[in-house]
């Protein structure tokens, strides 16, 4: 791994972490269409080599990770795997040399004008892709929005 391949600008790769979580692909001069996908999951785990071939196949400019911790009452085991999924992302990025920016749920939802109410998010990503409407069909599906809006976000804010 020695020779880096060369970034392609503009494409952004977004992250909304956890074993819930999804990763999707942002790209500035196509704003019309997002791909996004639910983070790769083996048994209680994100799995790192397969999440690892996305951004190697695409080669994103940088990502964006939403940058949240443990919740209010949330077990310690689930809050110990959240966090091992956060750096697994992280770490994999790492090893890709994938730059990497975090930003605070509240800074990025501010910018669209959402609440913390993540099925706001789910609508907002159907309304800007409405030919993605499947990526985005399901309530749960509600991860896949968020890491969208974060790559869209990153797109307007970070590569500007």
């Amino acid at each position: 791994m020695n020779e880096q391949r060369q970034r392609t600008p503009h494409h952004v790769i977004g992250f909304d972490p956890g074993l819930s979580g999804a990763l999707a692909f942002y790209c500035a001069s196509a704003p019309h269409v997002v791909a996004a996908r639910d983070l790769p999951v083996a048994g209680r785990e994100i799995n790192g080599a397969q999440l690892a071939d996305h951004p190697e196949q695409l080669r994103p400019a940088f990502a964006i990770v939403e940058l949240v911790g443990a919740m209010p009452r949330q077990g310690v085991s689930s809050a110990f795997r959240f966090g091992r999924a956060f750096g697994t992302i992280l770490g994999v990025l790492a090893a890709l040399r994938v730059p990497v920016h975090l930003v605070a749920p509240t800074r990025w939802k501010r910018h669209f004008r959402l609440s913390a109410d993540k099925e706001q998010a789910r609508a907002l990503a159907l309304r800007l892709w409405p030919e993605c409407t499947d990526t985005f069909a399901l309530k749960k599906h509600h991860g896949r929005a968020e890491a969208a809006l974060l790559a869209k976000f990153a797109a307007e804010t970070i590569a500007a």
